[in-house]
């Protein structure tokens, strides 16, 4: 049978022809199911990896009672729609089953007071170390670091080479390492 003539089939009779060994019938009511057993999971559970797996389970079961099913007592999707609706209350009921005890707690993000305190230390030591560097290779450093702008634009900015701005931010960087390596201890950078 042709695969469109299928697409004109009820969902009975598809099911029969599948049971009967008809994998094109089996293809057209997998098209045409599977799509909507989806839907309605994900309506239910709100996540699409569980509700792929609540669709790949409810049409699985609908080809093992192939072979029993009686045409004309139920409709197919009826009783798929059940199947799902049962298959997403047990996913409901697992979810709610952990206890207090296996959930795992909450990161707090927020940094702790000493690490604040220790992260304002170290932001005034860089701000002091940058002060005690020349104008152009602060502004080198400072544009290129922290600003991250691109040294071809650094050099437009100031006016000089790229091979300059090169120049100054290696020297700006070499002198900021020499000014903050004393205060690696006291800021707790150094075990």
């Amino acid at each position: 049978m042709p695969f469109d003539a299928m697409n004109e089939l009820s969902d009975d009779v598809l099911l029969v022809l599948y049971a009967n060994g008809d994998r094109a019938a089996a293809g057209a009511l997998t098209n045409r199911l599977t799509p909507l057993v989806f839907s309605l999971a994900f309506r239910l559970l709100g996540d699409q990896a569980e509700a792929e797996d609540i669709a790949q389970e409810a049409m699985l079961r609908l080809w093992k009672i192939a072979p029993n099913w009686r045409q004309g007592e139920a409709k197919v999707t009826t009783w798929l729609y059940r199947i799902v609706s049962n298959l997403c209350t047990d996913r409901h009921r697992r979810r709610k089953g952990l206890g207090l005890d296996e959930v795992a707690e909450p990161r707090d993000p927020t940094p702790s007071v000493e690490r604040q305190m220790q992260d304002q230390d170290r932001a005034r030591a860089l701000r002091s170390a940058l002060e005690g560097l020349p104008e152009r290779q602060r502004q080198a450093v400072v544009m290129r670091h922290l600003e991250e702008l691109p040294n071809p634009e650094i050099a437009q900015i100031l006016g000089v080479s790229i091979e300059a701005v090169e120049s100054l931010i290696s020297r700006g960087k070499r002198q900021l390492k020499a000014t903050l390596c004393s205060l690696k201890k006291p800021l707790g950078l150094e075990e």
